[in-house]
């Protein structure tokens, strides 16, 4: 890759207020779907809605996308750390713990937040997730369940599989990462099933804690339309773990 990588400042960010009756004191931010092409937005805006209602505080984040000499690579990257750095500055701001700061991402947002979870150690704790919800994510850049449509549209034609290993989040887990809540659907030929179990093996591997789901009908893309109510479960795992605060009560 010939791009140096630098944080961007100012990524375009989206923000939901709790808008229910509930507060949990924790924040998400969203990563839409569109094969780094573009995003989709029934899984960005139709998320931050849901999440929302349940009592989190949400910014959708506009990396990115489209194309970019020489390549888009790493452009989306720096915005969605930079995302998690800014919403983790305005906790205070806006009433939510600084510990408790999820991502969540489909398809190809899905890797993106994959990624930033696998790389952002390296770069300091104001960066990493505290936890991460995966929904059909594009994993592997390489190998039989590779996801060519992203790669090229993220590292171009000419990338190679050594480089895109660098950018295989299954290829980048280590201790450091955080816990994950995985969920795929047995039909997708979009984006394979193994994406995400391979995503969950690095995981076990690495002694990290993970829940994964496998719905047996549906296609790709089915965002908040999947015919088993995946959001909830995700937000009843972020409770059983104490990831997310207490549900208090909004005055």
């Amino acid at each position: 890759m010939s791009k140096s990588f630098t944080t961007d400042p100012n990524p375009d960010l989206t923000y939901f207020a709790p808008s229910g009756e509930i507060d949990r004191g924790s924040a998400l931010v969203v990563f839409p779907g569109g094969g780094y092409s573009h995003r989709a937005e029934h899984e960005g805006k139709g998320y931050a809605e849901f999440f929302a209602a349940e009592g989190f505080h949400v910014f959708v984040c506009a990396y990115r996308t489209g194309e970019l000499e020489p390549t888009l690579a790493p452009a989306p990257l720096e915005d969605a750390l930079s995302a998690v750095s800014i919403v983790r500055k305005r906790a205070e701001e806006l009433g939510y713990s600084p510990n408790r700061i999820g991502v969540i991402g489909s398809s190809a947002g899905g890797h993106l937040a994959a990624h930033v979870s696998t790389v952002s150690s390296s770069w300091g704790a104001e960066y990493r997730p505290d936890w991460t919800i995966l929904c059909y994510p594009v994993i592997a850049f390489f190998g039989p369940a590779a996801h060519m449509g992203s790669r090229r549209n993220l590292l171009g034609e000419s990338a190679d599989d050594e480089v895109a290993k660098q950018f295989s989040p299954h290829s980048l887990v280590d201790g450091d990462t955080p816990p994950a809540f995985l969920w795929h659907t047995l039909e997708d030929a979009g984006v394979l099933m193994e994406n995400s179990l391979l995503y969950a093996e690095s995981l076990r591997r690495n002694g990290i804690p993970f829940e994964l789901h496998v719905s047996e009908k549906g296609g790709h893309g089915l965002g908040r339309g999947a015919d088993f109510g995946w959001a909830e479960r995700a937000v009843a795992w972020l409770e059983l773990t104490g990831r997310v605060g207490s549900a208090e009560v909004v005055a």
